[in-house]
């Protein structure tokens, strides 16, 4: 998987969540206890939809990937981080714990937690975007698919967009299976190049639902401003 991630800039991971596990937490968007904020995506021509932040505490099953989830691509990202020049050793770029990485985020005024639900319905998309909140980043993030494509919606697939210096943008569409987690770069990640590794721009969305509802859980590792 961390292969495939570090040359295309995304992964599929297969079913990790259950159907009960879905289903649970699609079950929480109703709860407003949960969340620390709604957005309706219309009001900021974000696209068609809506979303929630979770507040803290988070439900334990988004704490446990969080933290087992950043734990396995911290190496990844230290080594994004030094191809790109961003530090001096790869051993100070990001730390081995979330909990450490969460330390460095609070210390730059990065204290409102990011994990969020995304619900659509039809003619629902999101446009392609980046989801920084701050000047503490991490390259790399997660959507984890709770509804079931071509039997909860159709439509809605998971769209990534690079744009390379001098080159035309390279799309992908994705149409993952209930359960199932894709992992992708956030931002920038690095390719090979003539003068060792160039600076690639991703960005993400979803395109237009066609029928029913999509629900997504987003998992991003940096706390925002």
């Amino acid at each position: 998987m961390l292969s495939r991630l570090d040359a295309e800039g995304y992964a599929l991971t297969g079913p990790l969540l259950t159907p009960g596990e879905c289903a649970d937490m699609i079950a929480l968007y109703s709860d407003d206890a949960c969340f620390r904020k709604r957005i309706v995506m219309e009001r900021f021509r974000f696209g068609v939809g809506d979303y929630a932040y979770f507040a803290r505490p988070l439900p334990p099953l988004v704490a446990k990937l969080r933290e087992a989830l950043y734990e396995r691509v911290a190496p990844l990202a230290t080594d994004w981080a030094q191809r790109l020049g961003r530090w001096g050793t790869a051993s100070d770029a990001f730390p081995p714990t979330l909990a450490a990485f969460l330390a460095r985020c609070h210390a730059a005024d990065q204290r409102r937690p990011t994990p969020l639900l995304l619900r659509y319905g039809a003619g629902g998309y999101n446009c392609l975007h980046q989801d920084l909140y701050g000047t503490v980043a991490f390259p790399l993030q997660v959507t984890c698919f709770l509804s079931r494509p071509e039997v909860d919606y159709r439509g809605g697939e998971f769209l990534l967009v690079e744009q390379r210096a001098r080159q035309q943008s390279r799309g992908t569409t994705l149409v993952p299976k209930q359960g199932e987690l894709v992992l992708f770069a956030s931002a920038d990640r690095p390719v090979p190049s003539k003068r060792g590794f160039a600076r690639v721009r991703m960005r993400h969305g979803v395109s237009t639902i066609a029928h029913g509802q999509r629900y997504t859980l987003g998992i991003i590792f940096h706390d925002a401003a």
